[in-house]
């Protein structure tokens, strides 16, 4: 991807950036991004390999996402110019009320889980970007689930982990322990029943899930074990295609879905670092990983006062994505020390998965799905395959709060694609890692953009992740005061950052903070690039 500025300094990248020129697809796992790849040589758009690939993420990495989550989409047009947002994010039970709650939500089983939405999300852009059959394109998952896959070390490690949760429901100890284990690496992992849904899904479609026999199971096995997710719940929803936000850097054309997405946080970053100049600090020096983190900070103290469902709360106020607004933020930033409480602004008078594809045509798709936290609610609904999310867990129990619990209300969501375009180049951009998804891709976009760093070196850079006091997703709001850095930081940046305040966490090498994919396509001269994140079992291709 072409960049502005002069190179600072030189990263060797632990793996190349794949290269292409009729297509690319970058995925949490090898074999999802396998299946994109095959649906684009089928003659498939962007958006058909888009949702082979969630598909087939839902098998081969469940404890991150698939038909009992949600996600959000941007979509790129290559013909029109145009970007849209897609919002596949279900709301509450019908029957979920702060009252019930009194006591708090529990943050797993099927009390835990919200309308899925994610089904609903490919469908829509399935319908208006798609040219393949869904039969076509949820082939490969079918495969993948009813033949089986070697299981990763990654997943295997995941499961070992989640065990105890796992064992708690008869329907995901029958998955994912067979035979009373978790799988070791490499040993062959089969999903009948999500084959049979995927299986019924491609002959019915949108309503076989959610007013069919899959809602019906998923309603009937939840509301069964305790759960308020009920049919009439599934019954009324549908995904929507909304105006995605933007912002200019750096000559370029920012987009990110708006709210109930917390994406708005990664464009404020963006405008606050845009009121300095990036030549005076070194990348991975304490001076700049200093002042990305209060910049950090300041945004998300915004989205804890300003971010709801804009069906329930309006739209989120223009004043946040200004130029003014955040000159005006910056002022509050002390180079010299890190902040302790960090307010929200106002208007002055006068575990997730991540993955991008792009086709010949031009068009682009950045999508980010989720079931919530590794394994989500934990609970398979029956007898569909189908493990549902925790997506409650987000809700705020403070009826004055713009996150506010409601029934038929979308949670605030930290899933946060992006997209960049400029008049030669697209860049697709995204992560999982809950509230460290807009802090990861601002790290990457930094260093791309202002540092003049190759896509996948960038990608592979020591990482920081912030965590402040009343900032985090879940509610109860954590009140750790702590700066993550991955063990290759160097140690005169750690050095510098615990001088400045900062309470620093070392991590491992790899931490892992965040798994970060990347597809930029060079308009003009149709060359796709594609990086994939080490972090994890990403995987790139292109062709």
């Amino acid at each position: 991807m072409a960049s502005r500025p002069v190179r600072i300094f030189a990263e060797q990248a632990g793996r190349p950036v794949v290269m292409g020129r009729r297509g690319a697809v970058a995925s949490g796992h090898p074999l999802a991004s396998l299946a994109g790849l095959e649906i684009l040589q089928r003659g498939g758009s962007a958006v058909d390999a888009a949702v082979a690939v969630a598909a087939a993420l839902n098998v081969v990495e469940p404890h991150m996402s698939g038909l009992g989550g949600d996600l959000f989409a941007l979509v790129y047009e290559g013909g029109s110019g145009r970007v849209y947002a897609v919002n596949g994010t279900g709301p509450a039970p019908r029957a979920a009320t702060i009252d019930r709650f009194a006591q708090g939500i529990p943050e797993r089983g099927p009390l835990s889980a919200s309308v899925p939405g994610a089904l609903s999300g490919w469908i829509v852009m399935l319908e208006r970007w798609g040219r393949l059959d869904l039969a076509s394109v949820l082939g490969p998952a079918i495969r993948l689930a009813s033949g089986g896959f070697p299981v990763s070390h990654n997943l295997s490690a995941y499961l070992e982990a989640h065990q105890p949760l796992l064992a708690e429901f008869d329907t995901s100890r029958r998955v994912f322990l067979p035979g009373g284990a978790p799988p070791r690496p490499g040993q062959v992992l089969i999903q009948r029943d999500l084959a049979r849904t995927f299986e019924l899904l491609a002959r019915d479609g949108h309503d076989a899930f959610y007013r069919g026999p899959v809602g019906q199971e998923i309603a009937r096995a939840c509301t069964a074990a305790g759960g308020l997710l009920d049919e009439d719940s599934l019954n009324a929803f549908r995904a929507e295609v909304v105006e995605p936000l933007s912002i200019s850097y750096r000559g370029y054309q920012v987009f990110a879905p708006p709210p109930n997405s917390s994406a708005h946080v990664l464009l404020q970053e963006l405008l606050m670092f845009s009121c300095f100049e990036p030549a005076r600090y070194r990348p991975l020096s304490a001076e700049l990983i200093h002042l990305m983190v209060e910049i950090k900070k300041l945004a998300f103290a915004d989205r804890e006062a300003y971010n709801g469902d804009p069906r329930f709360s309006g739209p989120l106020p223009d004043f946040l994505l200004s130029s003014e607004y955040a000159r005006q933020r910056v002022q509050l930033i002390d180079p010299e020390r890190a902040r302790a409480e960090v307010p929200a602004g106002a208007e002055r008078e006068g575990d997730t998965t991540y993955f991008a594809v792009a086709d010949r045509d031009g068009n682009v798709v950045s999508v980010t799905a989720s079931i919530n936290m590794a394994f989500g609610s934990g609970f398979v609904a029956g007898s569909t395959g189908v493990l549902l999310n925790n997506r409650m867990t987000y809700w705020h129990l403070d009826p004055g709060h713009p996150n506010a619990l409601q029934p038929g209300k979308r949670v605030r969501h930290t899933i946060s694609p992006a997209l960049m375009l400029s008049d030669t180049h697209a860049l697709a951009i995204g992560t999982p890692g809950s509230d460290g998804q807009v802090q990861t891709i601002f790290q990457v976009l930094v260093h791309v953009l202002d540092y003049g760093l190759a896509l996948q070196a960038a990608i592979e850079l020591p990482r920081w992740r912030s965590f402040a006091p009343g900032h985090e997703s879940n509610w109860p709001h954590g009140e750790r005061d702590e700066l993550h850095v991955e063990g290759r930081m160097p140690n005169q940046t750690i050095e510098g950052l615990q001088a400045r305040g900062h309470r620093v966490v070392r991590l491992g090498k790899w931490g892992p903070i965040g798994s970060c994919q990347a597809v930029a396509v060079d308009l003009a001269g149709c060359v796709f690039q594609a990086a994939a994140d080490p972090r994890s079992d990403a995987y790139a291709l292109a062709w």
